[in-house]
C-alpha cells in the first residue's frame, strides 16, 4: 500500500516585458495577468501531485505512468493505492509481468481496490471460467467489469439465477465482460423480466416443451433485454399485435434478437409507411416483406433511405429489393465491398439474385468461394483422359 509523500511546489516566475499600454485598460489587463499566473500556478501544483511510491512501484512492474497520465492522471494522485498487492493477485492467477502492466495501463482504477475486493472476485468469476488462464484473458479485454465491485452481492445473485435457467458458463461470462450492466439489477428484477417473456411466448402460441431454448436463445442474442422495463415490451407488443397475427408476431420477436425493446410504436409506424411508399405494396405484402426482413420494422427511416439509395446507385432495382429485403440488413459499407468483390470476378448484379450478397461474412466469403471457383473453372481439363477413335 502506498501513501503520498510531501513535495516542494513549483513556482513560476513571469518576467515582465516593456509594452505600451492606455491607462484605462492597464488595470484589467494586470488582474487578467494575475488571475492566468495563479491559474497556471495551480495547474502546475495539480500535475506535479502525484503520489512518488506509486509511481515508483508501478515504474518497476514496467508500467508505462505516461500513458496512466494521459488517461486518467488522477489515479496517480490517490493517498492509498495497492499496486504491489493487486500485482501480486494477479500473478498468482497466472498473469506474467506484461498481462499485469497491461491491465495497469488500461484501467488504472485497478490500483485502488482493495485486495480484499480482488479476491472476493476473483472467485466469483473462477465460477464461470474454464480454468484461470481464461479468467487472466478476460481481464485483460475487459478489466473495467473486472475492477467494478459495487454490485458484487447483485453480481453473485445473477450469475447463480443465470446458471439455474440454464445458460452455460461460456455465455455468462460473456455477459459478465460485454454487458456487465446486466448484473448490477437486482436478480428480482431480472426474474420479473423473465416471467414476462415467458408469459407472453405461451400466450402467443409458444410450444411449453420449446419456451426454454427460445428463451436462453433470445438472451445469448440480447441480453440487454432485461434492461427494458415491463411496460415498453408490453407497449410494443401491442402494437405488433395490431399488425400481425399471434405466430407472426412470435415469428417476428425471434428475428428481432430483443430489437423490440429498443423501438416503440411511433418508431415502427414511420417505419412502416416509409417501406409501404417505397415498395408500392398492400398490407399484406408489407407483412410478409417485413416476416422475410424485420430490419423493415426496427431500422429508422433515414436508415433505410440510405440503404436503398446506395443500392440504387448500383443499379439496383425495387423489385430486386422486393424479392431479397434481407439485403437491406447489411450496411452501406459491407453492401459495397461485396458488391466490388462480385463485379471483380465479372458477377452482375443488376442482372442476377441479391441473395449472393446476404448472410454473415463467413457466409458470403463461402458464397463468394464457390462463384470464384465455378468462373475460373477450366473448359478444357488437360488432366481428363481424352477419347481418341484408334
Amino acid at each position: 500500500m502506498a501513501a503520498i509523500t510531501p513535495h516542494l511546489s513549483m513556482h513560476i516566475f513571469a518576467k515582465s516585458q516593456p509594452c505600451i499600454m492606455l491607462p484605462a485598460l492597464s488595470s484589467s489587463w494586470n488582474q487578467r495577468k494575475n488571475n492566468f499566473l495563479q491559474h497556471f500556478r495551480y495547474t502546475t501544483d495539480v500535475i506535479s501531485e502525484e503520489n512518488k511510491i506509486t509511481v515508483k512501484s508501478l515504474s518497476e512492474l514496467s508500467v508505462d505512468v505516461r500513458k496512466i497520465r494521459r488517461l486518467k492522471p488522477w489515479v496517480l494522485s490517490k493517498e492509498m493505492t495497492y499496486v504491489k498487492e493487486t500485482a501480486k493477485i494477479l500473478q498468482e492467477m497466472g498473469a506474467d509481468g506484461s498481462s499485469v502492466a497491461y491491465i495497469f495501463e488500461h484501467c488504472p482504477e485497478a490500483i485502488l481496490c482493495s485486495p480484499t475486493d480482488i479476491r472476493y472476485q476473483w472467485d466469483l468469476w473462477l465460477s464461470v471460467c474454464q480454468n484461470e488462464k481464461q479468467l487472466v484473458e478476460l481481464i485483460k479485454r475487459f478489466p473495467d467489469s473486472f475492477f467494478t465491485f459495487e454490485h458484487y452481492n447483485n453480481q453473485k445473485a445473477n450469475i447463480r439465477f443465470f446458471k439455474d435457467l440454464g445458460l452455460k458458463n461460456t455465455i455468462i461470462s460473456r455477459f459478465l465482460t460485454s454487458a456487465s450492466s446486466i448484473f448490477y439489477s437486482p436478480v428480482a428484477k431480472n426474474k420479473h423480466m423473465i416471467e414476462i417473456l415467458q408469459t407472453n411466448y405461451i400466450e402467443l402460441g409458444g410450444s411449453p416443451e420449446n419456451m426454454k431454448n427460445w428463451l436462453l436463445k433470445l438472451l445469448s442474442q440480447n441480453p440487454f433485454i432485461l434492461l427494458s422495463t415491463p411496460g415498453t415490451f408490453q407497449e410494443n407488443l401491442g402494437f405488433l399485435k395490431k399488425k400481425f397475427t399471434d405466430s407472426e408476431v412470435l415469428s417476428l420477436l425471434s428475428k428481432l434478437k430483443g430489437f423490440i425493446f429498443q423501438l416503440n410504436p411511433s418508431k415502427m409506424q414511420n417505419s412502416l409507411s416509409f417501406s409501404r411508399n417505397i415498395f408500392k405494396c398492400s398490407d399484406q405484402e408489407l407483412k410478409e416483406l417485413i416476416i422475410r426482413c424485420p430490419a423493415l420494422l426496427y431500422y429508422a427511416a433515414p436508415v433505410l433511405e440510405e440503404r436503398l439509395e446506395q443500392l440504387f446507385k448500383l443499379g439496383i432495382s425495387v423489385d430486386q429489393i422486393k424479392e431479397t429485403p434481407a439485403v437491406l440488413e447489411l450496411s452501406t459499407e459491407i453492401v459495397q465491398y461485396r458488391c466490388k468483390k462480385l463485379d471483380a470476378i465479372g458477377y452482375s448484379l443488376k442482372d442476377g439474385t441479391l441473395e449472393y450478397l446476404n448472410g454473415t461474412k463467413k457466409d458470403f466469403e463461402a458464397t463468394y468461394g464457390k462463384l470464384q471457383a465455378k468462373r475460373e473453372r477450366p473448359i478444357f481439363n488437360p488432366v481428363a483422359p481424352l477419347n481418341i477413335d484408334e
